[in-house]
């Protein structure tokens, strides 16, 4: 299911102060949470082509190099404004990072780096796809890690397909608060698989 499209709300300009010469700089509202910095609905399923456009229109408006001719507050605004775009742009492009930020802005942390509590048989699967992990890197079995990869994959993208029924069609945050946790664990399993990948490549072309 995609987020509806719609257009990014247009920056105010602010007037320079000082100099002859009527200068402005584009300005965004700090005030908008992320979704609406970019003009889209808060939801899971986001449309990845609106959101690159209006991520681009926004950096073009903001971007530092448009205001170097710009006073001193100017820039440091220009500044500010490009780093808070990346950063919601970085936010709502992955899915973890924005499944998390939708969880913040209704008020449930799934980020709490003191709770570590996950389902047992949740945990005990990924403790078995390590140990494959490392036994497939163990024998240099560049064809097994691929294979765990794509298992990996899949069961992302069926997390994914949970959260996004909790939150988009059923609203329920606090529900959704153990799967999105399960979401970020499978990344960092996703980390290391890659990681054990670049290992067996790096040792493979040494021997050549």
């Amino acid at each position: 299911m995609e987020a509806r499209r719609s257009l990014p709300p247009r920056a105010p300009r602010l007037p320079a102060t000082g100099g002859t010469a009527a200068r402005f700089v584009a300005m965004i509202d700090f005030s908008c949470n992320h979704f609406e910095l970019f003009g889209l609905a808060p939801r899971f399923a986001v449309d990845a082509a609106a959101l690159d456009a209006a991520w681009r229109a926004r950096q073009s408006d903001v971007h530092p190099d448009r205001h170097a001719g710009g006073d001193a507050a100017q820039k440091r605004l220009a500044l500010q404004a490009s780093a808070r775009v990346n950063e919601a742009y970085r936010t709502v492009r992955d899915p973890v990072a924005r499944a998390e930020y939708l969880l913040a802005l209704h008020g449930v942390d799934a980020t709490r780096e003191s709770d570590t509590a996950l389902p047992f048989d949740f945990l005990e699967r990924q403790l078995e796809r390590r140990e494959r992990a490392d036994d497939a890197a163990a024998a240099r079995d560049s064809g097994a890690l691929a294979a765990l990869r794509d298992e990996l994959q899949r069961d992302a993208a069926a997390l994914e397909a949970e959260v996004a029924t909790l939150l988009d069609e059923r609203g329920a945050y606090a529900e959704a608060r153990t799967p999105v946790r399960e979401l970020r664990f499978l990344a960092k399993v996703g980390e290391d698989l890659r990681e054990l990948e670049g290992r067996l490549d790096d040792a493979t072309i040494e021997e050549r």
